[in-house]
């Protein structure tokens, strides 16, 4: 299978059938997400077990592109720590703004599948809302341990 079939069928299904999707309650963190060019919306939470991700939810609406990448992340991150996710985000960032990108389908297995949206320019912004999100609520996440409920950070793709 080609990059170009694997974008076509990853981001299908991923739209049709989003993976861990509704809210996470408790969640540790959560942040809010906004994409004002296309009116994507979403809520990132996430469940904490020390330095890793143990659980992974989102919630909201948006374009096929934002919902198949907000489900491609809530798998992708459980179980990984936060230098992990980082080290994730920046593959992913990569593969969605750099044209000389490689996509490892060994390592990155079905979120290869997002290297298709830089050929669509005005999408990148709907495939990378979920990962700003993401990291917003991590950075959040020991400040909401501390307080008494969870810490919602907004988030702009503007």
């Amino acid at each position: 299978m080609d990059l170009k079939d694997l974008y076509r069928d990853v981001i299908v299904d991923h739209n049709r059938h989003p993976r861990n999707f509704g809210a996470l309650q408790p969640a540790d963190a959560q942040a809010d997400g906004h994409n004002p060019l296309c009116g994507d919306r979403l809520t990132v939470y996430v469940n904490l077990e020390g330095d890793k991700i143990a659980q992974a939810k989102f919630d909201g609406a948006g374009c096929a592109i934002s919902v198949a990448s907000a489900s491609l992340l809530t798998e992708a991150v459980k179980g990984k720590s936060r230098s992990e996710v980082q080290d994730l985000f920046e593959q992913i960032h990569a593969l969605l703004t750099q044209q000389d990108a490689q996509a490892d389908v060994d390592k990155l297995g079905k979120l290869a599948a997002l290297s298709g949206v830089r050929e669509f320019p005005a999408r990148v912004k709907c495939a990378s809302l979920c990962w700003h999100t993401l990291n917003a609520a991590l950075d959040r996440a020991d400040a909401s341990k501390s307080a008494s409920t969870p810490v919602s950070t907004p988030v702009s793709t503007e």
